[in-house]
């Protein structure tokens, strides 16, 4: 069955690890009263270090197997290897998941894009910790060509050397965006609980994710979780994931009059866009001109006091315009790495033709 399809948006929700059957019991009772479609428990963890709490195993399998007989709620776990999908399909688990950690890893997607073959579990594909979209393309492609029809990927955020983020995964949405429009029949998913490693800032992320178009939301709930045995910051309660899930804004999707006004902007905005490329490839013709007088009085491409001035200068045409500064920061970085790319590329050919 495709659970995925059944409604959008559509809701994950669960603990992060499978405690004790007394926990799970807690959280599937309190799901009978909120809009949550399906049941999410961590059965084994995989621990970035030894010694913390690494899952029931086999024994939550048990637990929910019980719990699935009382509970109209699908449930899914995550699997890490071969063995592990075998135990989940042995206990019926309606999904599984493959976590980030294996996502980064082609050879363990393939093994367990092997094991699933010629099962009708539906899976989920979380994003490779690294910003890697073809690590996250190659694995919804091997689990697609081991046969799977019912899967969903998840957007969990990214590892970061970046101390000052307030996110413990950064979000980098463009990533799961660009895997939408390269597989627009795939659901994607926002696991804001990850993402965000603090339960202050899943509504806002969650919210966002729902503006984007998103398919669904993952959301790690606990019955008490400051005493959760893992991510325990990151965990709602049953009640405040109803007072989230309610709070949301739900999107109209676009009808036939907004569609006509819609098309009549992006036709403008596309006569724009061409206009700015055009303006770019003109642009590259001046670098390259410029790297050729640079090459022949043999000046250094980079110029401090250049890129300052023109850092200074952009920014401020850019405010002028009602334009965030930090944007057209990172703009101009684009348009400068570029030029002094084209310039030392010209200034290496200038140089070996001399040879």
């Amino acid at each position: 069955m495709n659970y995925f399809s059944s409604k959008k948006p559509y809701f994950i929700a669960g603990p992060c690890s499978a405690e004790d059957e007394l926990q799970l019991s807690a959280v599937s009772e309190a799901f009978k009263k909120l809009p949550v479609d399906m049941m999410r428990a961590g059965v084994w963890k995989p621990r970035s270090k030894p010694g913390h709490f690494e899952g029931r195993g086999e024994e939550a399998l048990k637990w929910l197997k019980e719990i699935r007989k009382t509970s109209s709620l699908p449930i899914c776990i995550e699997v890490a290897n071969k063995e592990q999908v075998e135990l989940a399909l042995q206990y019926e688990m309606d999904a599984v998941w493959i976590g980030a950690r294996s996502t980064v890893n082609p050879f363990i997607v393939q093994e367990i894009a092997d094991a699933l073959k010629g099962n009708k579990v539906c899976v989920l594909i979380k994003n490779p910790i690294n910003p890697d979209i073809e690590l996250w393309s190659g694995a919804l492609e091997r689990v697609m060509n081991a046969g799977i029809e019912n899967i969903a990927a998840i957007h969990r955020g990214f590892s970061s050397y970046d101390s000052l983020s307030k996110y413990r995964n950064k979000p980098n949405w463009a990533i799961p965006i660009e895997l939408k429009r390269r597989y627009k029949d795939v659901p994607i998913f926002c696991d804001a609980s990850h993402i965000c490693g603090n339960r202050e800032l899943i509504p806002y992320v969650a919210q966002r994710a729902l503006d984007l178009d998103f398919d669904g939301l993952m959301i790690e709930t606990h019955p008490d979780p400051d005493k959760a045995l893992s991510d325990a910051q990151q965990q709602l309660t049953p009640d405040q994931l109803g007072q989230l899930l309610s709070s949301l804004i739900i999107r109209t999707p676009i009808d036939d009059c907004s569609q006509e006004e819609i098309e009549q902007i992006r036709q403008i905005l596309d006569s724009m866009d061409a206009e700015v490329v055009d303006l770019l490839g003109k642009r590259m013709e001046l670098v390259e001109k410029l790297g050729r007088i640079k090459g022949e009085y043999n000046m250094p491409v980079y110029q401090t006091d250049r890129w300052r001035e023109i850092i200074d200068t952009r920014t401020q045409w850019g405010l002028k315009n009602g334009l965030d500064a930090e944007f057209i920061s990172k703009l101009f970085e684009l348009i400068h790495d570029k030029s002094i790319k084209t310039q030392i590329d010209l200034l290496m050919k200038i140089e070996a033709d001399k040879k």
